[in-house]
C-alpha cells in the first residue's frame, strides 16, 4: 500500500514538473489584434495563428479591434507594455494606426500585418501577409462579366474605403470592367458606390439605398461576404433577387452556401487559414535574421455554383 502511495505521489510530482516545464518553455507571446472577430474570416486567421505559434513554443493573445482604431491602439499599447515577442495587426484604419505602430517600432517589437496592410510612411512593418486583393478584385470583375453574359447595364459597388485591402479589391474590379468596356458596345456602367461597412446589416441598408436610387441595376459587387449577403436580403425584400446578380468576396461558409444556393453568383475566395500560418512562419524566419519581402501574397480562387455543388462541407 505504501509503495502504491509512493508511486502515485511520484506520478503527481512528475506531472506537476511537466506542467511547470511546459510553462517555462514558452518563448514569449505574440500579440494579435484583428479587425473584428465577429467576422468568421478573422476568427479563422486568429485560430491558425494560435495553433501555428504553439508548435514553436509561443503563446498568443488574440483580441478583436471591433473596427475601432482607438480600441486597437489601446490593444497595441497593452502588447508593448507586456513586451510581446511580436505584434500582428489587421488595421482598423491603416492611416490612423500609424502612431501606435511607431511606438511598437520604438520599443523594438517586430510588427506584421495580416490581410489588411499598412503602407503608410514612417512605420516599419516586417512584412504583410495577405490575399492578393488586387488580383482577387480582377477575378471579381471577370465574374461580373461572366454573370451578365456579355450584356451591359448598370451595376453598383458596396465598398469599405477605410480598409486598404478592400480599396485594392475595388481597384482590381474596376480595371477589368474598364478594359471590358473598351472592347465592347454594351458597356457595364458603375453608377453607384456606397459604403457597405463590411457587415450584413450595413450592406443591407446600403444596397436598399442603392436600389432606390438606381432601380434598374443589373449587378452588385460587394467587397466581402457579409455585405454581399446583406445586399441579397435587400434584393429579396425589393422583389429583385432574380434580376440583379451579386459578386461577393471571401468564401466564408455562409457565402459559399449562398453561392451553392444560387443567391450569390461567385466569390474570389481567400484562404484565412494559410494567412494565419504564414504570418507566424514569417515571424519565425525574421527572428532567425532572415530578410523578408515587404509583402507575401496568397492568390484567390474563383468559387462558382459548380464548386459549391461539389463542396462536401456544405449542406
Amino acid at each position: 500500500m505504501k509503495h502504491r502511495v509512493f508511486l502515485l505521489l511520484c506520478t503527481a510530482l512528475i506531472a506537476a514538473c511537466g506542467k511547470t516545464s511546459d510553462k517555462a518553455a514558452s518563448k514569449g507571446t505574440i500579440g494579435v489584434s484583428l479587425l473584428t472577430l465577429q467576422n468568421p474570416f478573422f476568427k479563422v486567421i486568429g485560430d491558425n495563428i494560435t495553433a501555428e505559434a504553439a508548435k514553436s513554443g509561443y503563446d498568443t493573445l488574440v483580441v478583436s479591434a471591433d473596427n475601432d482604431v482607438a480600441r486597437q491602439s489601446n490593444q497595441v499599447k497593452d502588447f508593448i507594455v507586456k513586451k510581446a515577442a511580436a505584434i500582428v495587426l489587421s488595421p482598423a484604419d491603416s492611416k490612423a494606426i500609424v502612431p501606435v505602430i511607431q511606438e511598437a517600432n520604438a520599443a523594438g517589437i517586430p510588427v506584421f500585418t495580416v490581410d489588411v496592410p499598412c503602407n503608410e510612411p514612417g512605420v516599419k512593418i516586417v512584412t504583410q501577409v495577405a490575399t492578393d486583393n488586387f488580383g482577387g478584385g480582377k477575378e471579381a470583375g471577370k465574374a461580373m462579366i461572366e454573370a451578365l453574359k456579355g450584356q451591359g447595364g448598370k451595376i453598383g459597388v458596396l465598398d469599405l474605403k477605410a480598409v486598404e485591402s478592400c480599396i485594392l479589391r475595388v481597384k482590381g474590379f474596376k480595371e477589368v470592367i474598364d478594359a471590358h468596356n473598351a472592347a465592347v458596345a454594351q458597356k457595364i456602367e458603375i453608377v453607384s458606390e456606397l459604403d457597405g461597412g463590411g457587415a450584413k446589416d450595413k450592406g443591407y441598408k446600403a444596397a436598399e439605398d442603392m436600389l432606390q436610387a438606381q432601380p434598374d441595376l443589373v449587378g452588385i459587387f460587394a467587397i466581402n461576404d457579409p455585405s454581399a449577403l446583406g445586399a441579397r436580403g435587400a434584393l429579396e425584400k425589393a422583389g429583385k433577387a432574380e434580376k440583379v446578380v451579386i459578386i461577393g468576396f471571401d468564401g466564408q461558409p455562409e457565402g459559399k452556401q449562398a453561392i451553392k444556393d444560387g443567391k450569390i453568383f461567385a466569390d474570389p475566395i481567400q484562404f484565412p487559414d494559410k494567412m494565419g500560418v504564414e504570418v507566424v512562419r514569417a515571424f519565425l524566419r525574421h527572428s532567425k535574421g532572415e530578410e523578408l519581402p515587404p509583402q507575401m501574397l496568397i492568390p484567390t480562387s474563383l468559387y462558382r455554383k459548380a464548386d459549391g455543388a461539389a463542396d462536401a462541407s456544405l449542406k
